[in-house]
């Protein structure tokens, strides 16, 4: 199974999309793009990766290695899933020219938005990354079903 995950900036929701489901299935084959990549992961983004989810028992993901990529990269690969996370990726994603199975389109809250104190932007990017983790359990289990 090979996935590639796109956003805009690929800084926060692709990034951790990918490490969610990487960490979910070791046989997966996943990557993340931008449409316009920036140069770094967001550092709230791996901040809130490597907390441990004391209800679900869920241990914290490591992203801190991963690097930003232009989605340009992988338009002549083939991929099972290819899928946007955010509504600007959805309305600028190029025109894949390597054989795509499946587009999925699953948007979340962009949470490099979040304004006020540090607190309150971790509060944010939790949200986003449950959420993220939620939808992406969910697409696993479908896909082992």
């Amino acid at each position: 199974m090979k996935i590639l995950i796109i956003c805009t900036g690929n800084t926060c929701r692709s990034q951790m999309a990918e490490g969610f489901l990487k960490s979910f299935d070791k046989d997966m084959e996943v990557y993340s793009a931008g449409t316009n990549a920036e140069s770094i992961v967001n550092p709230y983004a791996v901040k809130v990766m490597t907390e441990k989810a004391m209800p679900t028992g869920r241990q914290g993901i490591d992203i801190s290695k991963q690097i930003p990529k232009n989605v340009d990269l992988f338009l002549k690969e083939n991929f099972d899933y290819v899928i946007t996370v955010c509504d600007d990726a959805k309305e600028t994603c190029p025109v894949f020219t390597g054989n795509v199975k499946h587009r999925l389109h699953i948007n979340f809250e962009d949470p490099a938005t979040a304004t006020g104190s540090d607190e309150e932007k971790l509060a944010v990017y939790r949200k986003v990354r449950d959420q993220i983790e939620k939808e992406f359990r969910n697409f696993v289990s479908k896909l082992k079903s």
